[in-house]
């Protein structure tokens, strides 16, 4: 079956199987490698990408949902250029460590600061606890997330 989506800002069609998951089409289909396969359960966090906006688990999302939507992948955060600036504030806090979980963290953050202009601590990390890392206690990760939201002010 056929499906029209965007795709970080670029529009697709793309002939998909019924039963194909969002983060298959996204990593084999598109060459998409920032979401990644990890749980396959919906609970890490690691596949997270954004659809219309709302941050979704594409492990489990099947990708004829995504028909005629906006689907946003860590690689469509940037322009290329310079990096955004939630990127940065994770680099600049280094909340980065192994790096499996950032591409989930950021796009959930994303998401977040959407909806919550100037979140507290709380705030995110409530938003971020279906994100899992297994490198950090969160502290670095929330810090850059708070960060920019202040520096985006």
């Amino acid at each position: 079956m056929k499906i029209r989506v965007i795709v970080n800002g670029r529009a697709r069609e793309l002939e998909i199987d019924a039963h194909a998951l969002l983060l298959d089409v996204l990593r084999d289909g598109l060459d998409l490698k920032g979401a990644k396969r990890s749980c396959d359960m919906q609970v890490c966090g690691a596949c997270t990408v954004l659809v219309d906006g709302l941050a979704v688990s594409a492990c489990t999302y099947l990708a004829l949902e995504a028909d005629g939507r906006s689907v946003l992948t860590v690689e469509g955060l940037t322009d290329g250029e310079a990096l955004h600036p939630l990127q940065r504030a994770f680099v600049d806090a280094g909340a980065v460590q192994c790096g499996f979980c950032t591409s989930g963290m950021l796009l959930t953050a994303r998401a977040m600061l959407a909806e919550h202009a100037k979140p507290t601590r709380a705030d995110v990390l409530h938003y971020l606890r279906g994100s899992l890392c297994r490198c950090t206690g969160y502290r670095k990760i929330v810090d850059a997330v708070l960060a920019a939201a202040e520096n985006a002010q």
